[in-house]
Order: structure tokens, then C-alpha cells, then sequence
């Protein structure tokens, strides 16, 4: 049992270097240089840009996401009194202190009226950009349902419910964002054509599988690569039912022609927007590696870009835990096995959880068989998995005896997506409070 105490130590340890290896603040002062006035962005040595300070009167702060903030102060802290004005749109909760941007709360990730006017205000401002304005928009994890504007006839409701729609079908994120960029007023380049001519420096802190930048937040300063035609195949591949008519005409008109797409490369709205990546998953595993090699670990970094249904998912980590138990492959013991990327889960039930909470479940009923020497963990990096306050959970061979002992059955907590209740009981859950980043989930599994 002291082996098993460890090893939960330990991976609790290793995951607690994820999230300081993509701490917001830090992300950008890597990446944001003034010099006297010149500013430089890019890491150290290796800019990406040059700007010349002096040509704009005034500099601003636009964003949102659950890191939004500590992006915020650290511009704040760089430019002081040279900052004009900033609004940025956070989720409940994940606020910092700022002297000068207008922090606005909404909600994460079915977005609420606070999210909508907070967004009007933001494309207010944008719309009132001239050529001598410098515009630092600062996007994390969450800023697409943070940034909700929805078009035309479209209502906040039916922008909510076709959101509930796509989360419970399993839908990809590349997929939830495709519809949102086109049922809403501030994604897919939006914010570029409202901002121009304005000079925009968008800093991205990566929260999707790939760095995808026209997929981060849905993209509001990075020219779309999606289509309502791409919309429409959506729909049709998970068979959505009821879709708001108002939605349904929308995207239809769209494909039609009978309303403008999204701005696309080559719009000449982009030519003074710098889109660049500070943080990301892969950020977070690396830390998470050398940190497990200071506790004395073999290590491997499987992907990441891991995607899929959760349980699959869940499924094959264990097997290479397995594995590793048996014959010492992929890696000698004691092993550490790393993971990243976003899966999604398949709604059956009505219980309580998030995808690491359902992961380290499904983990749970898979090592159940095996010695008390393996211990995996999942937890989302922004400290909340799905509506939860849990970042995810940690697990090992004996859970679901733990389980079974306070009357508890784990398959049947699976089967109604109540991981939360489960782990609550049997004292697994992963609790972090809110992190104030998000660059998607870590996964790790340990063998001793």
C-alpha cells in the first residue's frame, strides 16, 4: 500500500508541473518583447515580428478564455499607462487583478447573456479601431462560448441548444467550433474584419488538438478554413434532431450564397494581424516528463493529439499499462506514460462528471484485476472537467473495491455518466481549483 501511496503522490506531482509549465502570464513575457520602442514577438532571439511602437497612439486589450486574465496583466504590466483601454470576457470565476482592463464574467461552456454583451462591447470597440491603434487580443481554452454573438434571427437560446446538441452527440471540437463560427457575428475572422484597419497582435494560448489557430476560440482574428457546406455535414453525421429553424435557415441561406462566408486567407482584413501561439498541450507534457524523470522514471510521451471516445480511449491506456506491468515494454519500470490531447464522451446518462472523470472510471473497471502497482490519472489543465469543480480524477487497482465498499457498483456509475458522485465517495477525485490556463488535458499513466 506505501508503493500505491506513492505512486498517487507522484502523479499528482507530475500533473501540478503541467500546469506550471503553461502558466498564462509566464507564456507571455516569453513571447512579448518592448524595447525601448521597438516591440518584438517571438520567443527570445527567434522574433516572428517586428513592430515599430511608435506609430500607433493608442494600444488595447481585447480577448477571452478561461486564461485571459494573467495574459492581461502581463500586457498591462509591459505597456502601463500606454494602455487606452481593455475588455476581455472570462468564465465565472477566473478573474485576476487588472488596473486597467474591464473584466467581464459569463458562462463556460454554454455561453449566457453576460458572454453576449460582453462580446458587443469588444466588436464595438474593435468596429472603432483606426490605423494608429495597436490591438493585444489574448485568447485561451473556453473563448469561443466566452465570445458568443449570434446572427441574424438567431437567439441566445437556440445558440445554447444547439451547443447542449453537439456536446452531447460527441461531437469534435473542430466541429463544435465550425458551427459556432457560422451561426455567430465574432468567430472565423470576424473580429479581424471588424478591427481593420487596426494593427492586431493575437496571442493564442492552444487548447485544440494540433494548434489549430482558426480553431482556437473558433478563430475570431484567423481566417476560416470551414464552410457552411462543412456546417451541413455536420448535422447530417450525427443525425441532429430539431435543430432551431432559425439555425437551420441560416446556415441554409449561407450555403445558398444568400449570405457571406467567414473571411478566408487571402482577405486583405488580415494583412495586419499576427497570429502567434504562446502556450500549448504539448508545453504542459514536456514538463510533465521532466519531471517524472527527476522522481526517478522511464519515460514516454505517447501524442499530444489524442482524440476519440473517451472509454476507447480510457481502454488503451490501460492495456500499455498492462503491458508495461508484464514485459517491460514500451518502457522498463517504474514507467511513466504520458498523454495529451481532448477526447469526448457519448451522453447516455444523467449523472454528473467530464471526460477525465469518465476516462480514469473506465480505467478504473480495466485495472481492476491486475496488482496494486499501476496508477493513472486525467485531469483538464484548467481545473474544471465539463461542469464539474473537479479537474478529473486519479485511479488504481483497488477504486472500484473502494467503490463496492461504500455500496457503490462503477459500471452502473459509468453507465449513467456519474463519474463525480463515484470518485466523490471512493476520495479519487482530482481538485485543483481553477488554474487560470487550458491547453486541453494530461494524461498519465504510472507503473512500479
Amino acid at each position: 500500500m506505501d508503493n500505491l501511496k506513492q505512486l498517487r503522490d507522484d502523479a499528482t506531482m507530475i500533473f501540478k508541473s503541467c500546469l506550471g509549465a503553461v502558466d498564462p502570464y509566464g507564456a507571455i513575457n516569453r513571447f512579448v518583447h518592448p524595447k525601448e520602442n521597438k516591440l518584438l514577438l517571438g520567443l527570445e532571439g527567434h522574433a516572428e515580428a517586428e513592430l515599430d511602437l511608435g506609430t500607433y497612439e493608442r494600444i488595447s486589450i481585447v480577448g477571452a478564455g478561461k486564461a485571459t486574465a494573467p495574459m492581461a496583466r502581463a500586457i498591462e504590466e509591459m505597456f502601463g499607462d500606454r494602455i487606452y483601454r481593455g475588455i476581455i470576457n472570462l468564465k465565472y470565476g477566473f478573474t485576476d487583478e487588472l488596473s486597467i482592463t474591464e473584466i467581464i464574467e459569463a458562462s463556460h461552456p454554454v455561453p449566457d447573456q453576460n458572454g453576449v454583451e460582453g462580446t458587443k462591447k469588444i466588436i464595438d470597440f474593435l468596429h472603432d479601431a483606426g490605423e494608429k491603434d495597436l490591438i493585444f487580443s489574448l485568447i485561451s481554452g473556453g473563448g469561443s462560448a466566452l465570445l458568443p454573438l449570434p446572427t441574424g434571427d438567431i437567439s441566445l437560446e437556440e445558440k445554447q441548444e444547439i451547443t447542449r446538441s453537439l456536446l452531447a452527440c460527441g461531437a469534435s471540437i473542430d466541429e463544435i467550433n465550425a458551427v459556432r463560427k457560422h451561426i455567430s457575428s465574432s468567430k472565423g475572422g470576424q473580429m479581424a474584419r471588424a478591427a481593420f484597419p487596426a494593427t492586431v497582435v493575437n496571442l493564442m494560448l492552444s487548447d485544440v488538438v494540433g494548434d489549430k489557430m482558426d480553431v482556437i476560440a473558433s478563430g475570431p482574428f484567423v481566417p476560416d478554413t470551414a464552410t457552411f457546406k462543412d456546417v451541413l455535414g455536420i448535422f447530417r453525421k450525427y443525425a441532429l434532431q430539431d435543430i432551431p429553424p432559425s439555425i437551420s435557415h441560416h446556415i441554409e441561406a449561407g450555403f445558398e450564397g444568400r449570405i457571406p462566408e467567414t473571411p478566408k486567407q487571402g482577405d486583405p482584413v488580415f494583412e495586419r494581424v499576427f497570429n502567434i501561439i504562446v502556450g500549448s498541450n504539448i508545453l504542459a507534457l514536456e514538463a510533465a516528463r521532466e519531471k517524472a524523470r527527476e522522481l526517478g522514471y522511464e519515460t514516454l510521451i505517447l501524442s499530444s493529439m489524442v482524440e476519440g471516445e473517451t472509454r476507447e480511449v480510457a481502454r488503451v491506456h490501460c492495456a500499455i499499462a498492462k503491458e508495461a506491468l508484464k514485459t517491460g515494454r514500451p518502457l522498463p519500470l517504474p514507467a511513466c506514460i504520458i498523454s495529451g490531447g481532448e477526447t469526448t464522451v457519448t451522453i447516455q446518462g444523467d449523472g454528473l462528471g467530464g471526460r477525465n472523470q469518465e476516462f480514469c472510471l473506465a480505467a478504473a473497471l480495466d485495472l481492476e484485476e491486475i496488482p496494486p502497482r499501476v496508477v493513472i490519472l486525467s485531469g483538464g489543465t484548467d481545473g474544471n472537467d465539463g461542469p464539474t469543480d473537479a479537474a478529473g480524477a486519479l485511479v488504481d487497482p483497488l477504486t472500484v473495491k473502494r467503490g463496492r465498499d461504500a455500496g457503490m457498483e462503477a459500471r452502473d456509475y459509468l453507465n449513467n455518466n456519474d463519474a463525480y458522485h463515484y470518485f466523490e465517495k471512493t476520495g479519487d477525485l482530482l481538485m485543483t481549483g481553477p488554474t487560470n490556463t487550458n491547453v486541453m488535458d494530461a494524461r498519465l499513466v504510472l507503473v512500479r
